[in-house]
């Protein structure tokens, strides 16, 4: 049980100090969540867990692919902003947009026979 508050303590800590980061230095804010600080702690926790390298290096293949798709919503949403989409409309879209290009990737990996 202590392990399972730790994990969410430092996780929870990490989104927090990003968030108030942003407040001062979009630019540094944005150096730290660009970082694969989630991919990061699952396969630190991972490790700690099961020491299972097998299950790390297929989770860390699964989310090479998976990033790719992910970068729709940093391209829809300022686009969105910038035309003078409403806040909470523009990310419900770009949340879309992302989920539809997740759909895309995994039917295409299938398609291709990619083992991830």
């Amino acid at each position: 049980m202590i392990e399972y508050a730790l994990k969410i303590l430092i996780s929870a800590t990490l989104l927090v100090a990003i968030s108030e980061i942003a407040k001062r230095s979009t630019y540094l804010a944005a150096a730290l969540a660009s970082l694969p600080l989630t991919s990061l702690l699952a396969f630190i926790w991972m490790y700690v867990d099961s020491g299972d390298t097998e299950r790390i290096a297929q989770l860390s293949t699964s989310i090479f692919w998976l990033v790719l798709p992910s970068l729709i919503l940093f391209v829809t949403l300022p686009a969105l902003l910038q035309y003078g989409v409403n806040f909470w409309l523009s990310l419900s879209l770009a949340c879309l947009f992302t989920l539809m290009a997740y759909f895309l990737m995994l039917k295409g990996l299938a398609y291709f026979d990619v083992k991830s």
